[in-house]
């Protein structure tokens, strides 16, 4: 369980990991002031469906025994 959580902690430092949320981040504070305009929503967007896609691809090729 530990080992669990210190491999899932050293994955979340990574650099894709900390621009998602820092980007997550700054999305939130402009969509508060509702400030967000369409090119960082457009570019958010983007960021955000690479990121999720990296994740299903990685646990897809996991389950099937492809990596």
């Amino acid at each position: 369980m530990r080992d669990l959580l210190i491999n899932r902690l050293t994955r979340l430092l990574c650099v894709k990991s900390l621009v998602t949320l820092a980007l997550t981040a700054v999305f939130a504070v402009l969509a508060l002031r509702g400030e967000v305009g369409q090119d960082f929503m457009t570019v958010y967007t983007v960021i955000i469906a690479f990121y999720f896609g990296t994740q299903l691809e990685r646990a897809t090729q996991k389950g099937s025994g492809g990596g």
